[in-house]
């Protein structure tokens, strides 16, 4: 069975990777990190390098077992354009989402130079669903790294959110995830930096999803915005994708 998730735009996670290191000011409060220490502390075999980054071959071949059709976000606990993982590796790892067209796979990335550089060695085939990371205004030249990909589905994870983008150029993005920094160092959203981008997605016809405002208690916060909750999302088809 696939792992379920808790994340709200996605239903399952596959972790043929764990492990990063911190880039850029998203990176600062790190929930993955803080998951795998916990891991490795409970001893699960996984992560006895805690967040070292490693290479699980022996997870390769997992989706090939999933047989119902799942949105399965890649790598939520790692980068899969990381500098040192592999370029055979990742394209180990695009030979399996090429060969289960009934899965979507999201692969999300705040490595969007190396992804630039390695996109035109990668097959992607339609039910690869590709994003960027971009918590703040410094970082949107992602988007244009996005934009020039051969992916079907390109989205922006604007999260965690930690200051207004300003103006956004969407072109050529098909989703946008908005979402605040949650955990008990968590950094405060405020309402305009989301409305800034709901409407720039509105005015340019690009998928908008609200999924948290974040903060010590997300539960409590909860993901209603203007009363009420927002989870757009690009059309999937009934059987997902086909090459």
């Amino acid at each position: 069975m696939a792992l379920k998730s808790k994340i709200e735009w996605t239903e399952s996670t596959w972790n043929p990777i764990t492990g990063c290191s911190k880039i850029s000011d998203g990176c600062q409060n790190c929930y993955a990190s803080r998951l795998a220490t916990r891991l490795q502390r409970m001893g699960n075999p996984k992560y006895v390098n805690g967040f070292k980054l490693t290479l699980h071959e022996d997870c390769l071949n997992e989706p090939y077992s999933w047989k119902k059709p799942s949105r399965i976000f890649v790598n939520s606990m790692s980068d899969l354009f990381h500098a040192d993982v592999p370029l055979g590796y990742i394209q180990r790892i695009f030979d399996v989402m090429n060969n289960n067209s009934r899965h979507i796979f999201q692969v999300l990335t705040k490595r969007a130079e190396r992804l630039r550089e390695l996109a035109g060695l990668l097959n992607w085939t339609n039910n690869i669903w590709l994003g960027v990371t971009v918590e703040n205004a410094k970082n949107k030249n992602r988007i244009d790294c996005l934009r020039n990909t051969p992916a079907n589905i390109k989205f922006i994870s604007f999260e965690p959110l930690i200051d207004d983008v300003g103006p956004v150029n969407l072109e050529g993005v098909d989703w946008a995830i908005i979402g605040g920094e949650s955990g008990w160092s968590a950094r405060p959203i405020q309402e305009n930096w989301i409305i800034n981008i709901k409407k720039q997605c509105e005015k340019q016809g690009t998928h908008f999803y609200f999924k948290q405002w974040g903060g010590t208690n997300k539960r409590k916060t909860g993901r209603v915005l203007l009363g009420k909750t927002w989870d757009d999302m690009p059309n999937i088809p009934n059987a997902y994708c086909t090459p």
